[in-house]
């Protein structure tokens, strides 16, 4: 079943994206699996497809997952890193779109809106058009051409709303009583997929947890996918404790990060400065509480990272060969202040995220390049 925030539950197979009383929904505790669960003869992350709560004779499925487990260090302690980027739209997005699609096409769903920074908005409009769903994309003015381009090309009609990212999200809210709303912040589905990272990531490490896993921020769904994920193991028996969530966000727009270090249980309005690292500039995620109670669940950590240390970021990885767009980049000044910390510890298993290709930034990075503002 699907549960509210008050309590109420819905059937899984309806098409809903939100509860009876406004807020965000989510699937129902599950049991987890174990490793003789997972379907090595599936060559994507669909060999996890028995942790999810519904069955799926024909998924929409593009080959996502399965993506490499490198090693990696940072200032002398070593670590692994998980680049994203081999996904089918070159983004941690298609984790998640593969379930929610393949979900909305089994409930017969025939046309769908979904707003966007870019990277989500182009990877469903792919998943959509391999599902034949027509889809609608609103996305801020300010975002990437590349990925603008992107959902063009898989056939999806794309919007550009003026103002902030958060104004996006608001047109789309509107636009909803038209059109059934398959947004990747709001769907529990969504969720359902980008939580199979966590069984990708126990089996990348011989099926065991890391210690910490390092993540960026925008609405939260990797960090809650990775505390699912996780949770769902430690229930099943596969894993013994969970892993630390370690969670970056640029200090430009860093709502989760504020509401964290003042004890708070959901995130405060205010105005924030546009980034760089624009897949995380959403100022009021809808999921705030469920993210902030994960990270403290597992004893995780949070961290602002400055507005001059992301280009920085962005090239030191591209000099060691990672591409990773601003918005991933986060993760390595983020890693460098938990070791400070001593949340991030030199002797334990750490796998880092970087979630989208910097192939989709390239005016970004070419402005980087430059030091062109």
């Amino acid at each position: 079943m699907l549960v509210d925030r008050a309590g109420r539950r819905y059937p899984l197979d309806e098409p809903r994206w939100r509860g009876d009383d406004g807020s965000p929904l989510l699937v129902e505790d599950l049991p987890g699996i174990d490793r003789a669960d997972v379907d090595t003869r599936v060559r994507s992350q669909w060999r996890y497809a028995a942790a999810l709560p519904l069955a799926y004779d024909r998924p929409v499925s593009l080959g996502e997952g399965c993506t490499p487990l490198l090693p990696f260090e940072v200032d002398g302690v070593p670590l692994s890193v998980k680049p994203e980027w081999f996904n089918p739209t070159a983004s941690f997005k298609d984790r998640g779109t593969t379930v929610m699609v393949s979900t909305l096409a089994r409930q017969g769903v025939a046309e769908m809106l979904e707003d966007s920074s870019g990277n989500g908005g182009s990877s469903v409009a792919a998943y959509a058009a391999a599902a034949g769903i027509r889809a609608t994309i609103l996305a801020p003015e300010s975002t990437s051409p590349a990925k603008i381009q992107q959902s063009r090309a898989h056939g999806a009609a794309v919007d550009l709303v003026p103002g902030t990212r958060q104004a996006t999200a608001d047109e789309a809210v509107r636009r909803s009583a038209a059109t059934f709303y398959a947004s990747h912040n709001w769907h529990p589905f969504f969720l359902q997929g980008t939580k199979l990272i966590a069984y990708e990531i126990w089996e990348d490490l011989g099926f065991a947890a890391p210690d910490a896993v390092v993540l960026p921020a925008g609405a939260g769904s990797l960090v809650l996918g990775c505390h699912i994920g996780f949770g769902e193991l430690l229930r099943s028996g596969a894993i013994t404790r969970r892993p630390r969530l370690l969670v970056a966000q640029p200090a430009h727009c860093a709502p989760l990060v504020a509401a964290f270090a003042a004890g708070a249980a959901t995130v405060t309005a205010r105005e924030w400065t546009p980034t760089v690292a624009e897949g995380t500039a959403i100022a009021a995620p809808v999921r705030d509480r469920e993210v902030l109670a994960a990270v403290r669940e597992s004893a995780g950590d949070m961290a602002a990272v400055p507005e001059d240390e992301i280009a920085p970021a962005a090239l030191e990885l591209a000099h060691r060969g990672l591409y990773a767009e601003p918005t991933s980049s986060i993760v390595l000044p983020a890693i460098r202040e938990f070791l400070r910390r001593g949340t991030l510890r030199r002797g334990e298993t750490t796998v880092t995220v970087l979630t989208g290709s910097a192939l989709k930034a390239a005016d970004t990075m070419g402005r980087l390049l430059t030091g062109s503002p």
